[in-house]
Parts: C-alpha cells; structure tokens; sequence
C-alpha cells in the first residue's frame, strides 16, 4: 500500500477498518506497520485518497 501524507485528513477511518490492525494515527501521521495483508478496506474508506494500492513487481 502507498501512503500519501501530503493528502492525509487524519480523519482515522482507515484505521478503523484493518482487519489487522497494523494502521495507527500518531501525534502527526498514519503509521502502517510491516503486516499489511493488502486487503484494500483501508484504500476504499479513505475520503480523500491518501492510501492506494502499491505497484507489483515481477
């Protein structure tokens, strides 16, 4: 997953999704820990489109 701080409304509905639990706001930005299992709920709740799915490499 990408993140784009600079769009970020830290509004934390992201974080209130993950099924596992691995998004977290701190003092001044969303922290996303290793674990990610890029089921994508985070992508489609965030209003303002600062996550997005990552690019694949082969």
């Amino acid at each position: 997953m990408k993140y784009k701080s600079e769009l970020c409304g830290y509004c934390g509905a992201c974080v209130s999704v993950c099924p596992v639990n691995i998004l977290e706001l701190n003092d001044w930005r969303l922290e996303i820990q290793p674990l990610c299992e890029n089921c994508g709920r985070c992508i489609i709740v965030c209003p303002v489109g600062a996550l997005e799915e990552a690019d694949h490499e082969i």
